[in-house]
């Protein structure tokens, strides 16, 4: 006899990393929230609308140019939507985990690898709203519903829109402009691909872990030698000036691997696969 698959609540189902969870994982039933986020009545109606046993939440405004232009409204969406979420499912009583989506843009650049215990000084406006969310939820769900926080280094993906560093770069090498110039690009970063992803949270989900995870490759990239790759398998001239002091923002991925996840791809070969 089959067991019984548990209900998942996700919000952000739309998502690069949204649509490749609901294709991969296959052994629980995902319902989708598809109203504003940031709207108290439409969470609600779709949690008394469902029986949702655990809920991946998701929804973000995600690139920081967009975030740092219109602030306010990715504001309402990453924290305010986090806020009622949670007020929410807290009176809903019904849910038994609950995961939030956050990012390495909460934790101070470092040259050292950054563990779950890093000092958090968001780098970003993106990263300040989604550390408001993690607070949050630590405030208000510490004791009555199990959460996990996972903090997601970069990653890239084909799906990915061209305010995204790894596609804006490739967008670039295929515009007709005979040479182009770039600024500073000293800046290491941990790229993972988005199966890798995928996969460390569905661990998560299967095993229910609480706390605090870095879901990350562990690996330092240099984004100028993103940019040479490209641009030589193009044949594009381009020219580098930086100006500004290197920053560094690479997973401890340690706890992670205890839980018997390792990534699989590294960054130059999942930027080949754009190609």
């Amino acid at each position: 006899m089959k067991s019984k698959k548990l209900n998942c609540g996700i919000t952000g189902h739309t998502g690069v990393l949204g649509k490749e969870l609901l294709k991969n994982i296959k052994h629980i039933k995902f319902i989708k929230f598809k109203g504003d986020i940031s709207k108290k009545k439409h969470i609600n109606k779709w949690l008394h609308n469902n029986s949702i046993d655990i809920l991946l939440h998701l929804a973000a405004i995600v690139p920081t140019d967009l975030v740092r232009k219109n602030f306010k409204y990715a504001n309402q969406v990453n924290y305010i939507g986090t806020k009622l979420l949670v007020n929410e499912i807290i009176k809903y009583k019904k849910i038994k985990w609950f995961f939030y989506s956050s990012t390495s843009h909460i934790y101070k650049y470092s040259n050292n690898k950054i563990s779950e215990t890093s000092k958090t000084i968001p780098s970003s406006k993106y990263g300040l709203t989604k550390f408001k969310g993690e607070n949050y939820i630590r405030k208000k769900l510490n004791k009555k519903i199990p959460f996990c926080i996972a903090r997601i280094f970069s990653f890239t993906n084909i799906y990915q829109k061209k305010n995204y560093v790894i596609p804006s770069i490739l967008s670039k090498a295929k515009s007709k402009k005979k040479i182009i110039f770039f600024k500073n690009t000293n800046h290491y970063r941990d790229f993972l691909c988005v199966k890798d992803i995928c996969n460390a949270i569905k661990i998560l989900i299967n095993k229910k872990s609480t706390g605090i995870y870095n879901i990350g490759s562990g690996k330092k990239v240099l984004i100028s030698d993103i940019i040479k790759l490209i641009f030589n398998k193009y044949k594009k001239k381009y020219f580098i000036k930086d100006t500004l002091k290197p920053t560094c923002l690479v997973a401890d991925n340690s706890k992670l691997k205890k839980l018997n996840w390792k990534p699989t791809k590294n960054i130059m070969g999942i930027v080949k696969e754009l190609f």
